[in-house]
């Protein structure tokens, strides 16, 4: 099936209309909006990841707003002083400025359009609020250089008082079959991450729903040392604070390992306990091993197709 990617005029009316309009419950606005980049895709919440948060801008204590980008402030005014910080200090030292920063979060939206694991559109959007951060000044540790005024290790914080209603702001629209489609290098088979997505399509899990009903891929873009950019992916699980840990001892074979498996797959999905030793380290490799050991001693608590990714897994070992 095609993938659902808007073109550029769709995808900008959706940023105007997402970045003019506040955070409301379950997100309802946004889903609305998101209905417009493609009549075949329903998009649909999967996951919040925060909280983070980044420099924001500087205001008096009466709410005078004297600038909303700090650092770019600071560089200036370190000019206009002739790079001396200290006459930096002095001429602003009584003004007892407080400097913000956007406190954030990323939520993640999900929308199927074909079978395979890979086949999913992933937005992923940011909201953030701009609150009371820390006084810009300590007199009594005054900063020795632009980077500790502007970031310093031990800040006089003030109370996170909001100075702005949260909002958000638009950071990725991913067609998840696009990050997926380079080739594996010659001779070293698929990457990982292809490896994971293979599996899955192998596993019991295909048969209980879309990968993206479980798993995010949190996207991560770079340039190598040529300048080009590159894209990669980590899975992220949708289910990690419900699953259940598992409390194991290495005499605890058998039906005792038998039973933590199953408890583990049903707070999640069929072949969970597998994917959570593969990503996430829910699922202890020493699990893995007794497991093995197990059904060669004759025990039959694994379905057939978790074995075989099991004994694959035991063969050539792998994390993403």
């Amino acid at each position: 099936m095609r993938a659902c990617t808007p073109d550029d005029t769709v995808l900008q009316r959706f940023i105007v209309e997402l970045e003019a309009s506040p955070p409301k419950p379950h997100h309802s606005g946004l889903l609305a909006f998101a209905e417009s980049l493609s009549p075949e895709c329903a998009f649909r919440f999967a996951l919040t990841q925060g909280s983070w948060y980044r420099p924001g801008g500087l205001i008096r204590t009466d709410g005078t707003r004297v600038t909303d980008d700090l650092e770019r402030w600071a560089d200036e005014e370190l000019d206009a002083c002739d790079g001396d910080l200290a006459e930096l200090i002095d001429r602003h030292a009584a003004e007892d400025l407080v400097a913000t920063r956007h406190a954030g979060r990323t939520h993640y939206f999900v929308a199927p359009y074909g079978p395979g694991p890979a086949d999913f559109m992933q937005l992923e959007v940011e909201e953030l609020q701009e609150v009371l951060d820390r006084r810009l000044i300590d007199p009594e540790h005054p900063p020795t250089d632009l980077d500790e005024l502007t970031d310093p290790i031990e800040p006089v914080a003030v109370d996170a008082h909001a100075v702005h209603r949260p909002y958000y702001r638009f950071r990725r629209l991913t067609d998840m079959r696009r990050v997926l489609a380079g080739p594996a290098l010659p001779g070293l088979g698929p990457t990982p991450l292809a490896r994971f997505l293979i599996e899955w399509e192998q596993s019991r899990a295909a048969e209980k729903g879309h990968f993206c009903d479980h798993w995010i891929l949190a996207v991560r873009e770079h340039q190598d040392r040529y300048h080009n950019r590159l894209t990669s992916a980590v899975p992220v699980s949708r289910h990690a604070r419900k699953l259940k840990s598992f409390h194991w001892h290495p005499d605890r074979r058998g039906v005792e390992l038998g039973d933590q498996i199953h408890a583990f797959d049903r707070a999640g999905y069929p072949s969970a306990w597998y994917f959570h030793l593969v990503a996430g380290a829910l699922t202890p490799t020493a699990v893995a091993y007794a497991a093995v050991e197990d059904i060669d001693s004759g025990y039959g608590y694994l379905a057939e197709k978790d074995a075989g990714l099991l004994r694959g897994w035991v063969m050539a070992p792998y994390t993403v």
